[in-house]
């Protein structure tokens, strides 16, 4: 077994935790032991970093005790105890102390790995407000007179402006503030991420309130998203004093303000939480907002501070280690179903309001839009008719053509006609057989002379007739043709260039992946948003083959003789290749390790899942779909995203319009991304 493909550290992410230990007031040893015991269990877990609360090797609230000299040295000597530990431990651990420099006093984060203090972070900001008095007992980082130490025998750097690179895992850049410090208008996190850190990490004691909770993680998640890093924060737990305040020992995890991780509050032992951080994929972030790199210019005197302190660190890499981290199988299609829905709404109103827009501003009223009985022209026809109902104007001016060809399904041309009936648009019926003969005699191909040879030529006289009809029905009409392909079909060319389905007048689907049409449509077929009693339509769309139907079947024969997904492979796997590779421009070896954590038999009776699917996929599965992707999608069709009509961008997973997010050259190679796939092993 290829163990380095299965190992997180291999593609880019790192396992960090935040670690609350039970505390006892004063009592440095058994606080030290309750913080080794985490410490060591993380990294049996595979952590490379865990952080632990502001002061914990002291406890937060011990007020007036802090100018006890017995208590400091029993911290030193805790700290000590830690520094030994760490040398057969194989992370780096953040623990809070206080600590004396130069006759004064400061509220620290020590940096622990390998055996040694790699840095120590004075606290920049002391609230000395409401129920908090801490410059009573300490100093603030400004007022320090050095910036390094002497400490169990090495000098140590000291103070707030380090950066801590972990050496063979060079993404991993961290940065510790404490408490208050993010709570600030302009936190110290906030420069050191412009310097290159990545994880931002804050030692919090952190007094429970009502409603601080819900405030802390407005905080973290906006902190995390603003400096497009992972953001780590502690809190003090169970043993604090409860003389005037209490406390809950909350921890939370946030990735670019998602949350990935968050205790339980409230316990009564010690606890530590777990995250898979995306380091390439913050790296990526900040590579494509320019405007990252701009703000850390503007402010390059506060950047030029920083201190990088490097370790090298003995993690698992040759272990299996699997992400724990979920990844979601759908990532256009949230799995809360609170949220689809909202994405659900929030999507139509975006089409809505683009077709709306341009029909205003062209003066036109109808519109034309051929009809198969298939998801994305049954998801065009709905925007249509919100548009229409938008406008005040009668949905027949809608004018919608199902054009029967060689192979149409009675199947589907039935589901065109009820569907155009429940929407109440002009409903038409074309047949295109006799205008594709006539070409097909024109140019002299078999077929019309009885032969049954269905190639692409065949297949693309029907599909240039369809769209060579609603062109000229629109001029005929005073109307525009809306298209009706979509995102997913446009990556991987799966469409007739030119007068085919890959032109319009505007594309009101252009940026909607596949995966996401079913579920709009699914959504208004159980919400009735469009259709009122239409939802059976629907759904048997929704239960429909995918399929050009453009190849004649056997007779007798239930099943269309093109079937889209034997021959692309599954929609569900290429929208997911799709967003990983379009939105983050991961390797093919990352994304088939995402796609194997996400769609893999997990044995935990889990399917159907939340979006009804029932499919798993094995690695010999994920790879060879995702070799048809690479090459379909570099190699064989960027010509036709090349011209593409105009259409609204509807999500953060991106489009394919050269005006938009996607500009390549239409003849480039796919050689760099298939060279990739061998790092992908056949199986698992």
């Amino acid at each position: 077994m290829n163990n380095r493909f299965f190992n997180l550290y291999s593609h880019g992410f790192a396992r960090v935790a935040v670690a609350i230990p039970r505390c006892r007031i004063a009592d440095p040893a058994y606080n030290v032991e309750q913080t080794l015991t985490l410490a060591r269990q993380a990294a049996a877990e595979g952590a490379a970093l865990v952080a632990f609360p502001e002061l914990g090797l002291s406890a937060y609230s011990c007020d007036d005790l802090f100018h006890q000299k017995a208590l400091l040295d029993a911290c030193e000597d805790g700290l000590r105890a830690i520094v030994e530990a760490s040398s057969t431990l194989p992370l780096a651990m953040v623990v809070g102390l206080p600590l004396r420099v130069n006759h004064q006093l400061f509220n620290c984060a020590a940096v622990v790995a390998n055996g040694r203090v790699l840095g120590l972070v004075p606290k920049s900001f002391l609230p000395n407000y409401g129920e908090f008095y801490e410059s009573r007992q300490f100093s603030a980082a400004e007022s320090a007179a050095v910036d390094c130490v002497e400490l169990f025998g090495e000098i140590v750097p000291f103070g707030p402006d380090q950066v801590f690179e972990v050496e063979n895992l060079p993404l991993l850049r961290f940065h510790v503030e404490i408490c208050e410090d993010v709570w600030v208008p302009v936190p110290p996190s906030s420069f050191a991420a412009m310097a290159g850190a990545t994880v931002l990490v804050n030692l919090s004691a952190s007094n429970v309130l009502v409603g601080k909770s819900t405030y802390r993680h407005q905080l973290v998640s906006q902190q995390s998203a603003r400096c497009m890093a992972a953001y780590l924060y502690t809190s003090a737990g169970r043993g604090e004093s409860t003389t005037d305040m209490a406390w809950d020992g909350q921890s939370i995890i946030y990735e670019k303000g998602e949350m990935l991780a968050e205790s339980a509050r409230f316990l009564d032992e010690s606890h530590i939480i777990y995250a898979d951080v995306d380091l390439e994929r913050l790296s990526q972030e900040r590579m494509r907002a320019t405007t990252f790199a701009q703000s850390a210019r503007r402010h390059a005197d506060e950047v030029a501070r920083f201190r990088v302190q490097r370790v090298k660190l003995a993690l698992p890499f040759e272990a299996t280690l699997p992400l724990s981290r979920e990844i979601e199988r759908f990532p256009y299609v949230p799995a809360d179903r609170a949220l689809r829905d909202e994405r659900c709404t929030e999507v139509y109103n975006i089409q809505v309001q683009a077709l709306i827009q341009r029909l205003s501003s062209s003066g036109i009223q109808k519109v034309v839009i051929g009809v198969s009985g298939g998801l994305d022209s049954t998801h065009a026809l709905l925007v249509c008719a919100a548009a229409m109902d938008r406008l005040g104007l009668p949905r027949t001016n809608i004018l919608a053509y199902t054009m029967p060809g060689f192979a149409t399904s009675g199947r589907t041309l039935q589901q065109a006609h009820a569907l155009m009936e429940v929407v109440g648009c002009t409903a038409r019926e074309i047949d295109i057989r006799p205008s594709c003969l006539q070409m097909l005699k024109d140019l002299n191909h078999p077929f019309a002379e009885g032969k049954e040879q269905y190639d692409v030529t065949f297949e693309n006289v029907q599909a240039g007739e369809r769209t060579n009809h609603l062109f000229r029905l629109a001029n005929h009409l005073n109307a525009i043709v809306i298209g009706t392909g979509d995102l997913s079909e446009l990556a991987l060319g799966w469409c007739t260039y030119g007068v085919g389905d890959h032109m319009s007048h505007y594309n009101v689907n252009a940026s909607v992946p596949k995966t996401l049409i079913a579920h709009l449509v699914r959504w208004v077929a159980e919400t009735g948003a469009v259709v009122k009693g239409g939802g059976e339509v629907l759904l048997n769309v929704l239960n429909t083959e995918i399929s050009p139907e453009l190849v004649p079947g056997k007779e007798g024969d239930d099943k269309p003789a093109q079937i889209t997904e034997n021959v692309i492979g599954p929609y569900e796997l290429q929208d997911f290749n799709l967003y990983y590779i379009l939105r983050y421009g991961f390797t093919p070896s990352k994304v088939a390790f995402l796609s194997y954590s996400a769609w893999r038999a997990k044995n935990e009776g889990r399917w159907p899942d939340e979006h009804g699917a029932r499919n798993e996929y094995d690695l010999a599965a994920i790879k060879r779909v995702l070799a048809i992707f690479l090459w379909r999608f570099f190699k064989t069709s960027q010509f036709k995203r090349s011209c593409v009509p105009n259409g609204p961008k509807v999500g953060n997973g991106g489009s394919l319009s050269p005006r938009g997010d996607w500009r390549a050259p239409s003849d480039s190679e796919a050689t760099v991304w298939l060279d990739d796939l061998a790092n992908i092993p056949d199986t698992q």
